[in-house]
């Protein structure tokens, strides 16, 4: 994610909708290509998760407030602009029943450690400000940082993954993906996540930020909104058209379960 513009322009792109399975792909292949945490059970979880979770009342340990925090963060990748953002899809509680139901116990603590760990940076950079207080723009100059860095990290744990066996020495792909790593990861400053200078293997966790985005994207793409409004939806069964309109910028058609 070269800059906030890009970003936003290539998530409004994406066209992933209630087919869970097609989703989940394309979502994945927006993201990079890296297999989402949570796996297959994602497939099952979807529809619970767009359920509407009454007001004031908790998502496993998911406070209100922890879900309006996530809403704010979802809102934050995938805000308002022609169509409604994630918060008005109610991306936050989707979230919230997702780590719950498809992640295990040590992917649900990366993922809520991650959320301190993101209001923690949101203060460090912003003069003690949360980031629930902080501006539109400083919020979306810190996840553009965090995205940065998930996306080196990530890569540098892929690069270890598809590491030879019988090869002892660090490969040119995972060299150049730790080195894109900032300095302040092995500081423990902004987003770190692995601790202070923590050698990066194929063992490594996910980076907890890359789990806020996918879940973020997955659920506003699965909801009605990012459906029917940010892309264009027809019910089925209809009628059989070999050849549609087309011209560029025409949102992309939401594809069927």
């Amino acid at each position: 994610m070269p800059n906030g513009e890009e970003m936003n322009d290539r998530l409004e792109e994406a066209p992933v909708t209630i087919n869970r399975r097609e989703a989940i792909w394309r979502v994945g292949v927006l993201l990079g290509g890296v297999t989402f945490v949570g796996g297959t059970s994602l497939l099952t979880a979807c529809e619970k998760g767009h359920q509407s979770v009454a007001s004031g009342a908790n998502v496993g340990d998911f406070t209100p407030d922890d879900m309006a925090f996530l809403d704010e963060v979802a809102d934050t990748i995938l805000p308002t602009t022609s169509t409604p953002g994630a918060k008005a899809a109610k991306v936050g509680p989707f979230m919230a029943v997702m780590v719950t139901d498809c992640y295990d116990a040590k992917e649900q603590k990366i993922f809520r450690d991650g959320m301190k760990k993101l209001d923690d940076a949101s203060k460090k950079a912003n003069s003690n400000a949360s980031f629930v207080s902080a501006t539109p723009e400083q919020r979306l100059s810190l996840l553009v940082a965090l995205d940065k860095e998930a996306k080196s990290y990530t890569d540098a744990v892929e690069a270890a993954r598809n590491r030879k066996p019988s090869d002892t020495t660090t490969s040119t792909a995972e060299k150049k993906a730790q080195a894109q790593l900032p300095d302040q990861r092995k500081e423990g400053g902004l987003g770190a996540d692995v601790g202070t200078a923590t050698a990066i293997t194929a063992d490594s966790p996910p980076h907890y930020f890359r789990m806020i985005k996918e879940l973020a994207m997955l659920g506003y793409f699965t909801s009605e909104i990012g459906c029917k409004q940010a892309q264009r939806y027809a019910e089925t069964p209809g009628r059989y058209d070999p050849c549609v309109p087309y011209k560029k910028g025409d949102k992309a058609w939401a594809p069927h379960a």
